[in-house]
């Protein structure tokens, strides 16, 4: 980590997740030595992201993909995919989207910062429902001629002014709408990777750097073979709205190779290597004069991915926003996460020696 200590910034255990503000995920080897090979020569960037989309869909078996800078830019792609469909006049005139339809029809609920990405292509927001109520029927009636596509947030799939995509898709594709599902940070479990184009999504975006472990400024955008195409035609090195969002070939041949790594990948054997870990810091904390420390899963929406299981510890003698901020300021410095009045521990990013560290830090500063 010589580098950092070069910068005069600090490392940091991360018991957080694969969070963008600390980094997302590491690399594994095979990875970073692909991109290194990557870096050595020149390539035609679009045959080698064609030639990346290609390989990805197969590994990952949909029917194509386009590989972006990011989940973010993964959506504001999509958006101007679906604006412009590929065609080169509209999408050299985005984000002017005179003559083109425009619209974003998103579930109330559904609303979250990186809808902004939406905004960035060209797209206007039309909000359906509210916040704790929606149905079909409220997002049939606001499709017109002005809408291009509709977007579904998967971390909000679970409050009550959702609907399930399934309900949705048949209607949507019965008037030609495409549905486009921000799915950035749903892995795992791996099978969410098919799961929103099963349920008739025609796009899922997903990063490439949190559980994909592959460079953090990359991203996927999975699904519909015209739709993807029109994706690659927004995407860089092509001039669009994407232009500025680029993908360089050491990303390009990183996400590949994280993706035949994920594809192979036991996530039975790697979701009990995460539990034991949760089990052995709540078990050495419960003893622990200051905390409580129970097991659980994510009951508020939002919190991805959902389904793996964290530490929660509630300190008695301070709140849980001071017993963070001490974490992050001790040495090792330990990023957690917060829930009410308790700091989650995600299992996701920490490594196996590092654990005992997590323990030995909250027993020394609750």
């Amino acid at each position: 980590m010589g580098i950092y200590s070069e910068l005069g910034v600090r490392s940091v255990i991360n018991a957080w997740g694969t969070i963008t503000k600390i980094g997302g995920s590491t690399m594994a080897p095979a990875v970073l030595q692909a991109m290194n090979e990557a870096a050595r020569n020149y390539v035609d960037i679009a045959a080698l992201h064609a030639a990346a989309g290609v390989r990805i869909a197969s590994l990952l078996g949909v029917e194509a993909c386009c590989v972006t800078s990011g989940a973010a830019a993964g959506i504001a792609i999509s958006a101007a995919a679906c604006m412009s469909r590929g065609d080169i006049v509209k999408r050299l005139q985005l984000p002017d989207t005179r003559g083109m339809p425009d619209e974003a029809i998103v579930l109330k609920c559904h609303r979250t910062l990186y809808d902004q990405a939406l905004l960035l292509s060209g797209a206007k927001i039309v909000e359906v429902g509210a916040t704790s109520f929606a149905c079909s029927e409220q997002v049939e009636a606001a499709i017109s001629e002005r809408t291009a596509l509709f977007f579904y947030a998967a971390e909000a799939e679970t409050m009550h002014g959702s609907l399930d995509l399934a309900i949705l898709t048949p209607m949507l594709k019965r008037r030609g709408i495409p549905t486009v599902v921000d799915a950035a940070a749903e892995i795992p479990p791996k099978e969410n990777i098919q799961k929103y184009l099963r349920k008739g999504a025609d796009l899922a975006i997903f990063s490439g750097g949190k559980e994909l472990r592959g460079p953090q400024s990359s991203g996927l955008i999975l699904g519909r073979k015209d739709l993807i195409a029109a994706c690659d035609a927004n995407c860089c090195p092509n001039h669009s709205i994407g232009r500025p969002m680029k993908i360089d070939k050491e990303s390009i041949a990183g996400i590949v190779k994280a993706v035949e790594l994920f594809a192979a990948k036991d996530y039975g054997k790697q979701v009990y290597l995460w539990e034991e870990m949760v089990h052995r810091i709540v078990s050495s904390l419960r003893d622990c004069p200051g905390v409580e420390a129970r097991e659980g899963k994510p009951a508020e929406p939002g919190v991805q991915p959902a389904d793996l299981l964290r530490a929660y510890v509630r300190p008695t003698r301070m709140s849980a926003v001071t017993l963070q901020q001490r974490l992050i300021d001790g040495d090792p410095s330990i990023c957690t996460g917060l829930s009410g009045d308790e700091i989650a521990i995600n299992p996701q990013c920490l490594e196996e020696d590092e654990v005992q560290a997590v323990i030995r830090a909250i027993e020394a500063t609750a």
